[in-house]
């Protein structure tokens, strides 16, 4: 196909009826640091070989925080010390944390975050690692949630929570500006689905700018609960969350990105864990990238599917790399 060259302003976009607007995210590339902005995307033709399609990587692991979320906490950070304000906190299962701490120490601002003990240490050890204050609870990310918005309350503190507020929205759809500008044209766009912040951001500009690509969202088959929202067209919670992919382990949607996400998405699938795996390894051994597993659903899907995605370009986002290494050496073992 011959390439596709779109300036970030250059389209008539079509309308869509969502939180997001395209002005704003235009606007947050003004005020995000540039080591989060233009990451690489490019064709790895090992990797479509060994998948039947064509495959492009958007990589969002080449930064000072190994994820795409300082997107987001460059927005929430910049727009609190315009403020005057001192402090924030979030939960997070790790990267919203890690980039929380990175942005707002570089602005002044104290962070707290709060966390299950069950997150991967690695991740635990790179928040305190870039100042912020870490607080471990009993339980999975919900519990962590519930205690961030007590600690918010008490403190008189900002509170950031992922996919519900628009920073974190539209500071990952910059991802998708930068897809629709740089990238040979596409049929397909894979997205880790969790909370929804990427899933919508992304799907938000790619269906207003480029609305033939098909936005299909990936979460692992333990962890469902978004997924199954989508498909019934309402709000679905799940007892527990049982996956190895950490950061899309929720179990409570939000009504309203659930809403957003109805707009954006095409479609929404689950995976399994051993296609998870293979999907790292995959990317290890044929585009020689460490991916932590919630960035390694995209691959997943297209193994679990291969008839779905032959003859097809692909672009999947690795969104992360934050992984514990005795963990990682255990799934990407041969």
């Amino acid at each position: 196909m011959a390439p596709q060259v779109v300036k970030y302003g250059a389209m008539e976009p079509v309308v869509l009826n969502t939180r997001l607007r395209l002005d704003r995210i235009r606007a947050a590339r003004q005020v995000i640091d540039p080591q989060f902005l233009d990451t690489p995307l490019y064709r790895c033709d090992e990797l479509g070989r060994r998948l039947g399609c064509t495959v492009s990587v958007k990589l969002e692991t080449a930064n000072p925080v190994r994820s795409f979320k300082a997107r987001a906490t460059e927005l929430v950070t910049s727009r609190l010390a315009g403020q005057g304000r001192d402090a924030v906190v979030c939960a997070s299962a790790g990267n919203l944390g890690q980039a929380l701490g990175w942005s707002g120490r570089r602005r002044g601002l104290d962070v707290t975050v709060v966390a299950s003990r069950r997150a991967p240490a690695a991740k635990l050890d790179r928040i305190r690692a870039l100042g912020a204050e870490l607080e471990l609870v009993d339980g999975d990310f919900e519990a962590a949630r519930e205690r961030a918005a007590a600690v918010a309350r008490r403190r008189g503190v900002r509170l950031v929570e992922d996919s519900l507020d628009i920073e974190t929205c539209e500071g990952a759809a910059t991802i998708g500006l930068e897809l629709a500008a740089g990238a040979p044209s596409f049929d397909t766009v894979l997205i880790a689905l969790g909370g929804g912040a990427m899933a919508t951001g992304v799907g938000h500009v790619l269906k207003t700018l480029l609305p033939a690509v098909e936005v299909i969202c990936v979460q692992p088959l333990g962890a469902p609960a978004m997924t199954r929202s989508w498909h019934e067209r309402r709000v679905v919670t799940t007892e527990s969350a049982d996956t190895i992919a950490d950061g899309v382990a929720g179990r409570f949607p939000i009504p309203v990105v659930l809403d957003d996400l109805l707009q954006v998405a095409d479609d929404a699938v689950l995976v399994r864990e051993a296609s998870i795996v293979a999907g790292m390894r995959m990317l290890l051994e044929h585009a020689g990238l460490v991916a932590e597993p919630s960035a390694a659903l995209g691959v997943a899907a297209v193994l679990e599917d291969r008839d779905r995605f032959a003859g097809r370009h692909v672009v999947t986002i690795v969104c992360g790399g934050n992984v514990d290494l005795d963990a990682y050496r255990r799934w990407t073992r041969a």
